[in-house]
């Protein structure tokens, strides 16, 4: 049974900090990439970041100079450390899972819909 459980959010004022992190369990870790993206109620998912099992990264434009992704293939876990926060990047951030195969992680991160496993989500507050 495949579970991505994420933890780390919270509420925050502009300009702070906050590092979410999610604890995967039920599939081969080294064989996906993982990724963050989010979503505010009525818009579309928004992709922030992908990392590749070999560490490789990729960002988005809006937040590639203040979040950084990053594995632990040991533990099985995906972090997000997020700086420099704006009240824009409210939003609910989710944990997401994809096999490496054809697509890149390029792929992935401008088409979040289409990741094979999500987390719960966890909510991000941040206030001006």
């Amino acid at each position: 049974q495949v579970q991505l459980v994420e933890s780390g959010g919270g509420s925050v004022q502009s300009g702070g900090s906050l590092r979410l992190s999610c604890a995967a369990s039920g599939f081969t870790y080294s064989d996906y990439y993982m990724g963050w993206f989010r979503q505010v109620p009525g818009k579309e998912r928004e992709g922030m970041a992908v990392v590749h099992p070999s560490g490789d990264t990729i960002y988005s434009e809006s937040v590639k100079d203040r979040f950084i992704i990053s594995r632990d293939n040991a533990e099985r876990k995906v972090y997000l450390q997020m700086s420099s926060l704006k009240p824009e990047d409210t939003a609910m951030y989710y944990c997401a899972a994809e096999e490496r195969g054809f697509f890149g992680i390029g792929y992935y991160l401008r088409h979040p819909r289409t990741f094979d496993f999500v987390g719960q989500g966890t909510q991000v507050t941040v206030s001006s």
